[in-house]
C-alpha cells in the first residue's frame, strides 16, 4: 500500500490524524512512534528519521493534553496582563516567553483590561486547565479568586509589585517607593507646585499617595490631582493637562502613571506654547521604547521587565520540573531617567 493510501484511510475516520496512523506509515509500532516524539534518546537514527518524515508527511501534532494528563504535566504556563496594547509590559512578556520556549514550554496569554472581574474569569478558566504554572501581573487581592489559586497547588508567580504575603512567588519592586522618590527628584529640582495625571488603577493609586504624602511632609502640598479613568491614550493626556491647567495654573511639575499618558501632556504642552522644563516638568513612568526619542526626551521611571520575565520564567519551570525556588521573593528595583523634560 503506497503511503498516501494510507494517509487517506487515516483521514476517513474521525478526520484527525492519530499517532498510531503515523506509526503505521513509518512501518513501526505506536510504541516506538511514541518513544521518538517524547524520548527520542531511546531511539535509533534510521527509526527515528522514518518517524519524523511520517509526522510530516501526515501533518500530525502530538495531543498534548492527553500526554499532559498521563504526565500530570502540560508544559503551558499561564499569564494575565493588564493589555500589550502600547504596554509597558511588553518587555516582561517577551522575556517570558523566550525564556519559556528555550525551556520547551509554552506561553498562553491573557489580557484583563485592568479589571478585576475579568482578571477573576481568566482565572477560573485557567485554573481549569491546569497549566504548570500562571504568571499574574500585579498582587492579587483577597478574594474568590486568591482562594482558588491558593487552592489549584499549582506554582504561581506574582509580578511588578511587592507584598509581605505573596501566594506564592515574587518578583516585582514598590510602587510606594517610586512615588516618594519621584516627588523627591522633582522637589530636588526646585519644583514646588505638583501635580499628577493618572489611570484608574491600583498599583497607580500607591504611587499617587505615596507622591502626594512625600510632597506633604515636605511642606508644599496640595498635589492637584486630575484622573483620566479608565482611558491610558496620548488623547487623554493632551485633555488631563487642558483640565489640570485650568484647576491650577501655577503647576510647575507633573508625575504621569504612563509614559502615554506623559506624551499626551508633552504634546499638549508644546501645543500651547509652554516651555518644558522651564515652565513644566513632566516625568513619566515605564521608560517605553519611544520615551528616549521624543522631542524632548522623557524622564521616566525605568522598570527591569526583561529580567521580571526571566526570573518569573525561571521561578515556574524549576516548580513545574520539582525543584526548589530558595528565593521566594525578589525586588528587582527601579531607577529614575532624567531626561530632557525635568
Amino acid at each position: 500500500m503506497k503511503d498516501s493510501d494510507n494517509t487517506r484511510r487515516a483521514r476517513r475516520g474521525s478526520g484527525a490524524i492519530t499517532l498510531r496512523d503515523v506509526a503505521l506509515l513509518a512501518g513501526v509500532a505506536p510504541i516506538t512512534a511514541s518513544r521518538v516524539l517524547n524520548t527520542p534518546e531511546q531511539v535509533s537514527p534510521d527509526v527515528r528519521q522514518k518517524v519524523l518524515e511520517a509526522v510530516q508527511k501526515t501533518g500530525y501534532v502530538p495531543n498534548r493534553m492527553a500526554g499532559g494528563l498521563a504526565s500530570s504535566r502540560s508544559r503551558l504556563i499561564a499569564a494575565v496582563v493588564p493589555s500589550t496594547v502600547m504596554s509597558v509590559f511588553m518587555p516582561t512578556i517577551e522575556s517570558l516567553n523566550g525564556t519559556l520556549f528555550d525551556a520547551g514550554y509554552q506561553l498562553m496569554l491573557g489580557q484583563s483590561g485592568y479589571s478585576a472581574s475579568r482578571e477573576e474569569s481568566l482565572l477560573e478558566a485557567i485554573i481549569g486547565r491546569r497549566p504548570d504554572g500562571i504568571f499574574l501581573t500585579g498582587i492579587l487581592r483577597p478574594g474568590l479568586g486568591r482562594t482558588r489559586l491558593l487552592a489549584s497547588g499549582i506554582p504561581v508567580v506574582e509580578t511588578w509589585d511587592l507584598t509581605p504575603t505573596p501566594i506564592d512567588m515574587l518578583v516585582g519592586f514598590s510602587h510606594n517607593d517610586i512615588g516618594r522618590e519621584v516627588a523627591r527628584f522633582l522637589m530636588g529640582k526646585g519644583r514646588k507646585r505638583m501635580a499628577l495625571i493618572r489611570a484608574e488603577d491600583e498599583r497607580a493609586d500607591r504611587r499617587a499617595t505615596a507622591f502626594a504624602d512625600a510632597v506633604s511632609r515636605a511642606g508644599l502640598g496640595p498635589v492637584e490631582v486630575v484622573n483620566v479613568g479608565a482611558s491610558r491614550s496620548l488623547g487623554s493626556g493632551r485633555e488631563a493637562l487642558g483640565r489640570l491647567l485650568a484647576q491650577a495654573p501655577d503647576v510647575d511639575a507633573v508625575f504621569c502613571s504612563s509614559d502615554l499618558l506623559a506624551l499626551g501632556v508633552l504634546t499638549e504642552a508644546r501645543v500651547r506654547g509652554l516651555d518644558i522644563p522651564g515652565r513644566l516638568a513632566i516625568v513619566g513612568f515605564g521608560d517605553v521604547p519611544f520615551a528616549a526619542d521624543m522631542a524632548p526626551a522623557l524622564s521616566t521611571v525605568r522598570i527591569n521587565g526583561v529580567d521580571i520575565g526571566r526570573l518569573a520564567a525561571q521561578f515556574l519551570i524549576d516548580r513545574a520540573e520539582g525543584r526548589e525556588v530558595v528565593h521566594r521573593v525578589v525586588d528587582v528595583g527601579f531607577s529614575i531617567v532624567e531626561r530632557e523634560t525635568s
